[in-house]
């Protein structure tokens, strides 16, 4: 089997390694970091332990998958517990709608509980919450069979058209209801403000606007009510520690501390890496876990990236401002997962996505995980994560500047919204990211969380494919690769990495693109 560089240890650089390594193929693993898990990285201090980047794992089939490579169980390296209601949700009185005073909903995983909690809040909503999860059902269906597992760059890469321009086909392609975005189909079936509002919120798993994102993506909802949302113990950074440990066990040479400069060409194709000591080794295929855009400007250049830029043009998806707050006291009233909604959805999209600032009145993401894990605070304390997401860098940002009044705009939501008036008296530790400090401790473009953004009626949900079409023995995994951002699909594009990367070297191909 090939030889095979890795360019970076994120949940999509380990995924790819282990399956690769589970084939046959040798594996060595470039990490310029000192851990492992890229964004899943894990803050320890004053007796806190924060995870740091991704919080919400759904879909955990992607991952017994990548273990089932090695005829290995997963059960056997993580302890996952399913967390349900997956979601507690603050509404601010006066909010957009006419809400009198301020309210709570909860995301109960079981539809027809979850129709039933939302009739007490308007029947009718009951009724199109309902049929909002029998559409994403469908689309997520099609997903499976067109989109998922396989390296997918355009609409073209979906299916053979020659084998599958069949009626049924056709139907299921015209199920996607391309043309509209997310936030209308929730508004043609769901007339409650705060059912809309709860129900958008699952596209801000890719990082981008429901107001503005295409309509199969309202197949995250039926992926998180049908699989539910699982905590693994030990935090999330527990699945990087737990696809190292199976790395380890297979025999992937892992080297942490150890940037990559350059990815070496001959003839016209990937043949090895440089690393940032000067030192090239040579490889017969690389897949980059980098950012797929700072991959091609940074690492590749010339022609290849030239293509690659003419081709891509999209904007990066959101940034974001993470509070890690050690609390003194817990708030009993928080579950696990917790959202505090912005007043006026529209304004605070306009805010991130069109205006590119910073949202006045922002919604906000809670992570309270010693409900589940106590250990992560000392006795009574709580371990807060708080994300609120904000538009990704633009030249004239300086976080320096604008984190402490940003700061105390997050403060005054969790106060006026969730019921937290005393928090900033609970504070006996605290830590921050901001989108410059996202932007400068991962390879990540201008700051952006989740890559590149979903926005597009048509085709906002495609992302560059895993196998490159513009350098051959290049593949691209992680957020900003094919399928996407959030924890799965991003493992899931470490398996499609390796996967066409396995098909190209068994079929002894110079692993040239190949469109339908």
């Amino acid at each position: 089997m090939s030889r095979v560089g890795v360019v970076g240890a994120g949940l999509g650089g380990l995924a790819a390694a282990c399956t690769l390594a589970a084939r046959g193929h040798r594996v060595t693993l470039f990490e310029k970091n000192d851990w492992l898990g890229g964004k899943a990285a894990v803050l320890n201090s004053h007796g806190f332990r924060f995870d740091m980047g991704p919080t919400i794992l759904t879909v955990p089939r992607v991952l017994e998958r990548i273990f089932a490579e090695a005829g290995r169980t997963m059960s056997d390296y993580l302890d996952l517990r399913r967390l349900d209601p997956q979601w507690r949700c603050f509404f601010e009185s006066g909010a957009k709608g006419g809400l009198p005073e301020n309210s709570v909903m909860d995301l109960i995983e079981d539809v027809p509980a979850m129709t039933a909690s939302i009739a007490r809040f308007d029947p009718a909503s009951a009724k199109g919450y309902a049929d909002f999860i029998a559409f994403s059902e469908q689309l997520h269906t099609i997903s499976e069979k067109f989109f998922f597992w396989r390296s997918v760059e355009s609409v073209l890469d979906t299916m053979d058209f020659k084998k599958n321009l069949e009626l049924s086909t056709l139907r299921e392609v015209m199920g996607l209801k391309m043309g509209t975005t997310v936030a209308g189909q929730i508004r043609r079936r769901v007339p409650d403000r705060r059912v809309q509002q709860m129900l958008d919120h699952f596209v801000q798993y890719v990082g981008s606007s429901p107001y503005g994102s295409p309509a199969v993506l309202c197949s995250i909802a039926h992926m998180q009510t049908e699989e539910g949302i699982w905590y693994p113990i030990g935090g999330t950074q527990a699945v990087p520690v737990a696809l190292a440990a199976l790395a380890t066990d297979l025999g992937v040479d892992i080297r942490t501390g150890c940037g990559v400069r350059r990815v070496a060409t001959e003839g016209g194709r990937a043949a090895g890496l440089e690393t940032e000591t000067g030192e090239t080794l040579r490889f017969d295929r690389v897949v980059s876990n980098m950012d797929s855009v700072r991959t091609y400007n940074e690492l590749v250049g010339g022609v290849p990236a030239a293509t690659f830029n003419k081709r891509w043009q999209r904007e990066p998806a959101c940034s974001g401002v993470v509070l890690y707050l050690g609390l003194d006291r817990a708030y009993d009233h928080l579950l696990h997962h917790d959202f505090v909604f912005s007043r006026d959805p529209e304004e605070e999209f306009d805010w991130i996505y069109s205006k590119g600032e910073p949202a006045p009145d922002p919604s906000a993401y809670i992570a309270a995980p010693s409900r589940t894990e106590p250990g992560v605070a000392p006795p009574g304390g709580e371990a807060l994560y708080v994300l609120v997401h904000t538009p990704y860098l633009r030249p004239h940002h300086d976080w320096s500047k604008m984190f402490p009044a940003y700061r105390q705009v997050i403060l005054d939501k969790l106060k006026r919204t969730a019921g937290m008036g005393d928090i900033e008296e609970r504070i006996v530790f605290e830590h921050h990211l901001t989108p410059q400090d996202i932007h400068d401790r991962y390879s990540v473009l201008n700051g952006a969380i989740y890559g590149l953004a979903s926005h597009g009626r048509f085709f906002g949900a495609f992302k560059p494919g895993n196998r490159s079409r513009d350098l051959p023995g290049l593949y691209l995994a992680g957020g900003a690769a094919h399928p996407g951002p959030g924890m799965p699909m991003v493992l899931m594009s470490g398996w499609i990495a390796a996967d066409s990367l396995d098909q190209d070297a068994r079929a002894n191909a110079p692993a040239d693109p190949v469109h339908a």
